[in-house]
Protein backbone atom coordinates (compact mmCIF):
# COMPACT_ATOMS: atom_id res chain seq x y z
CA UNK A 1 0.00 0.00 0.00
CA UNK A 2 1.32 3.44 -0.92
CA UNK A 3 2.13 5.55 2.19
CA UNK A 4 1.24 8.81 0.42
CA UNK A 5 -1.07 10.43 -2.11
CA UNK A 6 0.32 12.54 -4.97
CA UNK A 7 -1.39 15.49 -6.66
CA UNK A 8 0.47 16.45 -9.84
CA UNK A 9 0.54 20.10 -10.95
CA UNK A 10 2.28 21.68 -13.95
CA UNK A 11 5.58 22.27 -12.16
CA UNK A 12 5.45 20.26 -8.94
CA UNK A 13 4.02 17.31 -7.07
CA UNK A 14 2.05 17.86 -3.86
CA UNK A 15 2.55 14.77 -1.69
CA UNK A 16 0.43 14.05 1.37
CA UNK A 17 1.23 11.56 4.12
CA UNK A 18 -1.53 10.76 6.62
CA UNK A 19 -0.85 10.73 10.36
CA UNK A 20 -1.90 7.07 10.44
CA UNK A 21 0.75 6.08 7.86
CA UNK A 22 2.45 2.81 8.75
CA UNK A 23 6.02 3.81 9.71
CA UNK A 24 7.34 0.59 8.15
CA UNK A 25 6.13 1.81 4.73
CA UNK A 26 8.37 4.90 4.84
CA UNK A 27 11.39 3.36 3.18
CA UNK A 28 14.62 4.88 1.87
CA UNK A 29 14.36 6.58 -1.52
CA UNK A 30 16.93 7.72 -4.10
CA UNK A 31 15.94 10.47 -6.57
CA UNK A 32 17.18 10.32 -10.14
CA UNK A 33 17.18 14.14 -10.41
CA UNK A 34 18.05 17.06 -8.15
CA UNK A 35 14.90 18.03 -6.24
CA UNK A 36 13.65 20.51 -3.70
CA UNK A 37 11.11 19.61 -1.03
CA UNK A 38 9.09 22.39 0.56
CA UNK A 39 7.17 21.56 3.75
CA UNK A 40 3.64 22.97 3.43
CA UNK A 41 2.14 21.50 6.65
CA UNK A 42 3.05 18.80 9.10
CA UNK A 43 5.37 19.85 11.89
CA UNK A 44 6.78 16.90 13.81
CA UNK A 45 7.77 14.72 10.87
CA UNK A 46 11.49 14.16 10.37
CA UNK A 47 13.74 13.95 7.33
CA UNK A 48 16.95 11.93 7.07
CA UNK A 49 19.76 11.84 4.50
CA UNK A 50 21.90 8.70 4.19
CA UNK A 51 23.64 8.13 7.52
CA UNK A 52 23.03 11.64 8.90
CA UNK A 53 20.89 12.11 11.99
CA UNK A 54 17.25 12.93 11.19
CA UNK A 55 16.02 16.48 11.69
CA UNK A 56 12.52 17.80 12.32
CA UNK A 57 10.72 19.33 9.36
CA UNK A 58 8.90 22.58 10.03
CA UNK A 59 6.33 24.31 7.85
CA UNK A 60 8.18 26.52 5.36
CA UNK A 61 11.38 24.45 5.35
CA UNK A 62 13.03 23.88 1.96
CA UNK A 63 15.19 20.78 1.66
CA UNK A 64 17.64 20.42 -1.23
CA UNK A 65 17.91 16.76 -2.28
CA UNK A 66 20.84 16.10 -4.61
CA UNK A 67 20.49 13.37 -7.23
CA UNK A 68 21.49 9.96 -5.94
CA UNK A 69 21.29 10.71 -2.19
CA UNK A 70 19.34 8.21 -0.11
CA UNK A 71 16.69 9.88 2.05
CA UNK A 72 13.45 9.17 3.90
CA UNK A 73 10.75 10.79 5.97
CA UNK A 74 10.02 9.62 9.50
CA UNK A 75 6.44 9.60 10.74
CA UNK A 76 5.02 12.44 12.78
CA UNK A 77 1.78 12.89 14.75
CA UNK A 78 -0.08 15.06 12.22
CA UNK A 79 -0.63 14.83 8.47
CA UNK A 80 2.32 15.93 6.33
CA UNK A 81 1.98 17.84 3.06
CA UNK A 82 5.05 18.63 0.97
CA UNK A 83 5.70 20.18 -2.42
CA UNK A 84 8.34 18.43 -4.55
CA UNK A 85 9.83 20.04 -7.62
CA UNK A 86 12.88 19.79 -9.85
CA UNK A 87 15.80 22.03 -9.07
Amino acid sequence: MNPYTDHITDNATIREFAADTDPMSLIWHEDQEDRIVEVLTGNGWQFQFDEDLPFEMITGDRIDIPKGFLHRVIKGKNNLKIKIYKK
